[in-house]
């Protein structure tokens, strides 16, 4: 693949590329059980040179100006005591490297992998194996930091030293079409053991774009092996969603795991999947993000292209949810760009508010703000879906809601600092110290998830008019209208500025399949005002102020109306 990284090593069970701060460890080919292991290995070999290399670029330490093999035979007397080998140089300046190369080490996402077809390691043990490669790192780097300083520390810190997360993979049988074949090499994620707060950098941290359709299918541009490519299987609602990524893309490949439900085995095995994601494909149209529609075997194929922008978690989250919103609107689903809240209140009340609108809109803020507003009034909030659900009808013709993802990605900007501390030992963080910052944090069960919902309040997340306040449309057509107009006012959160509309607010399958959403937006509107659903909207006032004065003053507005009427 001329566009991948030529940075890249690779020894039999260490997979290294500096280009995207990505680590792979196998451990069916070898598995690193003690320190002198470790540091005869190929993959420790290839790891200091890349280091040297890189440090050689600002050189000012000596030790750092040798080359690799002289730098680990440094190691290994350190090791073994053999101070006529290390002692010509100067130990402060051994042990300022060591420090500086074992945060270069930790400066990767690193994911260590175990197939469970090859190996006779049970399942519950995954866990404890890379535990124990983990405590191999830390005690080869305390080994040598306390040799060369002459004493013990008296304070240790339990960090991730060898890995971020630890996944079993697997392969399984599915309905492959003959055109898909090329696939079934590749290994699906089966178990996921992540080791939060998981700090993660991409290249690039903001999403540019809508995806468009293309005519021929993504699937005839595949050439992955199964050495470069894994499988995340996800259920995206009730749909099954195969996302193939090449393992430079680890970090959104594993960052799914907080944001949808893992498929297990019998989801996968003898089953055709909804939906087909092909990311980090080395050519594609106008090196841009496009979908196609197998119309023949009825599934949705999604390609990604391999460059620095495509790094963003955005981009996977939103072509997978695209992806699923075209699934939903040929099967008559209504797709939702929106928050949905289960509201549980004070005076035994319980309400389910769906909170609509585009990026920045001020959907997780009205939430927030109710939240603060709310005092003791609230007892509990319960997030059905942060993102994207859907609408559809029962078999009585009544509208319910569902959701599709189990977590939540958002700005930590929207966040109280509570909310965001308070999360820290399960969230996700991408880019934490950048504009636009995330986490991605799990939110509910599966089970939940994709229960049937009522809706008892629908909102508009205004943020571009000046009102303050809660607005009823008593009028379905108007109502409709501004739904469907999606106004806001552009934040920074994506490539746009200043003031936009988009198609039914959702740039991810309505905008593409207008003709045949608006049949569905109408049916959904004339039943909902038909049951007497409030449909209204809340003045944000975000495109105006930051200091949510104006959108607390809405939020009290809203609370009188949940809890009184």
């Amino acid at each position: 693949m001329s566009e991948l990284s030529s940075k890249a090593v690779e020894s039999n069970a260490f997979y290294i590329n500096p280009d995207r701060s990505v680590a792979v460890i196998n451990y069916n080919e070898e598995y690193i059980q003690d320190v002198f292991q470790l540091i005869n290995s190929q993959g420790f070999y290839n790891l200091v040179h890349l280091y040297l290399d890189e440090s050689q670029l600002a050189v000012t330490n000596k030790v750092e100006g040798l080359d690799a093999k002289t730098y680990i035979s440094i190691l290994k007397a350190i090791l073994i005591d053999d101070k006529d080998n290390y002692e010509k140089y100067d130990n402060e300046q051994i042990l300022k490297s060591i420090e500086d190369f074992y945060s270069y080490y930790r400066s990767y996402f690193r994911v260590s992998l175990i197939n469970k077809h090859d190996s006779a390691i049970a399942k519950s043990d995954f866990m404890n194996i890379d535990n124990h490669f983990n405590e191999v790192v830390i005690h080869l780097y305390r080994a040598i930091e306390e040799k060369l300083q002459g004493f013990t520390n008296r304070t240790y810190r339990q960090v991730n030293a060898g890995t971020n997360a630890c996944v079993l993979t697997q392969t399984i049988k599915w309905n492959t079409p003959q055109k898909y074949q090329s696939l079934e090499s590749i290994r699906f994620l089966d178990t996921l053991m992540l080791r939060p707060p998981m700090m993660m950098h991409t290249k690039s941290n903001k999403r540019e774009g809508t995806f468009s359709e293309v005519f021929d299918n993504p699937i005839e541009k595949f050439d992955g092996t199964q050495k470069d490519w894994y499988c995340f299987p996800a259920k995206i609602g009730e749909s099954l969603t195969f996302i193939y990524f090449h393992r430079d893309y680890f970090v959104s490949g594993i960052a799914l795991a907080n944001l949808f439900e893992v498929a297990d085995r019998e989801s996968i095995a003898g089953q055709k999947p909804d939906e087909i994601l092909l990311f980090g494909l080395n050519k594609t149209e106008g090196d841009v993000s496009h979908y196609y529609h197998d119309e023949a075997n009825n599934i949705w194929i999604g390609e990604v292209p391999y460059n620095d922008k495509t790094t963003y978690f955005g981009y996977m989250k939103k072509m997978c949810l695209t992806l699923h919103n075209l699934h939903m609107i040929y099967e008559n689903h209504l797709p939702i760009h929106g928050s949905m809240v289960k509201i549980s209140f004070s005076n035994g009340k319980t309400k389910s508010v769906v909170f609509f609108g585009d990026s920045g809109a001020g959907k997780s803020e009205s939430i927030e703000a109710l939240q603060e507003v709310a005092d003791d009034k609230i007892i509990n909030i319960e997030t059905i879906f942060d993102d994207m659900g859907s609408f559809a009808f029962d078999e009585k013709g009544n509208v319910y809601a569902q959701g599709t993802e189990t977590g939540a990605f958002v700005r930590l900007d929207d966040l109280s600092s509570s909310v965001a501390f308070n999360n820290m030992d399960r969230g996700i963080y991408l880019n934490p110290e950048l504009k636009n910052a995330r986490v991605i944090l799990p939110a509910n069960t599966y089970k939940h998830v994709v229960e049937h919902h009522s809706i008892d309040m629908w909102v508009y997340a205004n943020n571009y008019d000046a009102e303050i306040g809660l607005h009823q449309f008593p009028d379905e057509e108007k109502a409709k209208a501004t739904f469907i107009s999606g106004k806001r006012k552009a934040l920074g959160t994506t490539d746009e500025v200043g003031m936009s509309t988009t198609f039914f607010a959702n740039p991810f399958g309505p905008v593409q399949e207008e003709e045949r959403t608006r049949p569905i937006i109408d049916k959904v509107f004339n039943k909902l005002y038909q049951d007497k659903v409030y449909v209204g909207e809340i003045y944000t006032h975000l495109g105006y102020d930051k200091s949510k004065d104006s959108l607390h003053e809405s939020a009290k507005e809203l609370l009188n109306e949940l809890m009184n009427n």
